[in-house]
C-alpha cells in the first residue's frame, strides 16, 4: 500500500495564507453543522404539522419520541463538533511563527585589541537628606502625695484585773525560856516574810476607738510629653496582588485544565510577577498567604475550577463538577516559598466544555496577601 501524496502547490501558499484556510475549512464546518441544525428543527416542524405546505399527518407519541431523541442525538454531535472546531480554531490562531532558513555564516571580522581603553567611571549621585526625627515628648510630673488621714481615737481602758489572793502568815515562833530577869535583852530578830500570793488573771481588752477619716486625695499631676514613636515594624500586606478578566472571554475547558488569563484591573506589589499571557503569578516572598478566587459564567455548567501552584492542583481550592454552576468560589490559607507560581483553571469530568465569562464585570479574579 503506497503513501499518499500531497499535491505541488505553484505558487506555495505562505503561513498567513494556510491560516486562513484552515480557518475558512471551520467556517464551512460550522456553517454545514448550522444547515444540520436547520434541517433537524424542519424535521420536528414536519412530524408536528406545522411546516409550512406540508401536512404528514398525525404522528404517535412513539413517533414523536423517536423523532425527538434522534433530533437529540444529532444535537448532542453537533456541539461536540463546534467545540472540537472551537479547539481547532484557538489552536491556528495562537500557531507559533517559524523562523526562516538561517542565512550563510559572514565573514569572520578583524581581531580587536585585547583590551579596549576603560570608560570613565560616571560621578556617584547625590546621597538623600535623611529625614528629620520628631521631637520626643516630655515627661510628666508625678502628682503631689495625699495628706495622711487623723489617727483614730484611743479605745477606752479595760477593766482592772481582780486582786490576788493573800498568802498564808508565816508560823510564829517557840517561846523562849524566861530569864532571869537581869539586864534587858537584846530586841529579836524580825520573823521572814511570808510568800507572795498568786498573780490575779488579766482584765479584758478594751474595743478599738473608731477609725480616723481618710485624708484627700492629692491633685493629679499633669500629664508627661509623648515618647518618641518606635520603628516601623514589618507589614505582612504590603505584599499583595489581584487581577479580573472582565472581557467575556469564551474558555475552551479541557479535561486536563484550562489556564484563564486576568489581564485587566492589575494591582501587585513588586516582589509578585506576572507572565506576559497574564496567567501564571510568581511570589518572591516567603511568607504565608491567603488567595481567594470566583469565577462567574454566563450559564450554569457542569465543569469544575483549582487552583495551580507550583505546576500541581491544590486539593483544598477544588470545586468538583457534581452540579451546574455559575459561580465559583473558594479561599485557602497557604505556606509559600520565594519562587512559588500560582495560576487559575477550569477543568471538564469527562468530555470537553466550554464556558463563556461575563462581560463588563467580574468573569473571573484572583486575590493574594500575604499574612505574616
Amino acid at each position: 500500500m503506497s503513501l499518499p501524496n500531497f499535491p505541488n502547490i505553484d505558487p506555495p501558499i505562505e503561513r498567513g495564507d494556510a491560516i486562513n484556510m484552515i480557518l475558512s475549512s471551520i467556517a464551512m464546518e460550522e456553517l454545514g453543522l448550522s444547515h444540520i441544525l436547520n434541517a433537524e428543527g424542519e424535521k420536528l416542524q414536519f412530524i408536528l404539522g406545522t411546516l409550512p405546505g406540508l401536512t404528514g399527518g398525525s404522528p404517535t407519541i412513539e413517533e414523536v419520541i423517536n423523532a425527538n431523541e434522534s433530533v437529540h442525538d444529532v444535537l448532542d454531535s453537533a456541539v461536540q463538533n463546534h467545540l472540537l472546531l472551537n479547539s481547532k480554531m484557538f489552536s491556528a490562531l495562537s500557531t507559533p511563527v517559524i523562523p526562516g532558513i538561517t542565512g550563510a555564516t559572514g565573514v569572520t571580522g578583524a581581531t580587536g585589541p585585547a583590551e579596549g581603553a576603560m570608560g570613565s567611571t560616571g560621578p556617584t549621585g547625590a546621597t538623600g537628606a535623611t529625614g528629620t526625627t520628631g521631637a520626643a515628648g516630655s515627661t510628666g510630673s508625678i502628682g503631689a502625695q495625699g495628706a495622711t488621714g487623723a489617727d483614730g481615737a484611743t479605745g477606752a481602758p479595760g477593766a482592772t484585773g481582780h486582786m490576788g489572793q493573800i498568802g498564808p502568815a508565816g508560823a510564829t515562833g517557840a517561846t523562849g525560856v524566861t530569864g532571869t530577869v537581869g539586864s534587858a535583852g537584846t530586841v529579836g530578830g524580825q520573823g521572814p516574810v511570808g510568800p507572795t500570793g498568786a498573780e490575779g488573771p488579766a482584765g479584758a481588752t478594751g474595743s478599738d476607738g473608731p477609725t480616723g477619716v481618710a485624708g484627700s486625695v492629692g491633685e493629679l499631676g499633669p500629664t508627661g510629653p509623648t515618647g518618641p514613636t518606635g520603628a516601623t515594624g514589618p507589614n505582612p500586606t504590603a505584599t499583595a496582588a489581584y487581577a479580573v478578566n472582565s472581557t467575556g472571554q469564551l474558555i475552551s475547558v479541557l479535561i486536563a485544565g484550562t489556564t484563564i488569563p486576568l489581564p485587566n484591573a492589575q494591582l501587585m506589589s513588586p516582589d509578585i510577577s506576572i507572565n506576559t499571557a497574564n496567567t501564571v503569578f510568581t511570589i518572591n516572598t516567603f511568607g504565608r498567604y491567603r488567595i481567594s478566587y470566583h469565577i462567574n459564567t454566563t450559564a450554569s455548567l457542569l465543569l469544575g475550577s483549582r487552583l495551580i501552584i507550583n505546576g500541581a492542583a491544590n486539593s483544598a481550592s477544588i470545586i468538583k463538577p457534581l452540579i451546574s454552576l455559575s459561580n465559583y468560589s473558594n479561599e485557602i490559607e497557604i505556606d509559600l516559598a520565594s519562587g512559588a507560581t500560582i495560576s487559575l483553571q477550569m477543568f471538564a469530568p469527562l468530555i470537553l466544555g466550554a464556558a463563556t465569562l461575563i462581560s463588563n464585570g467580574c468573569g473571573a479574579s484572583l486575590l493574594i496577601i500575604r499574612l505574616s
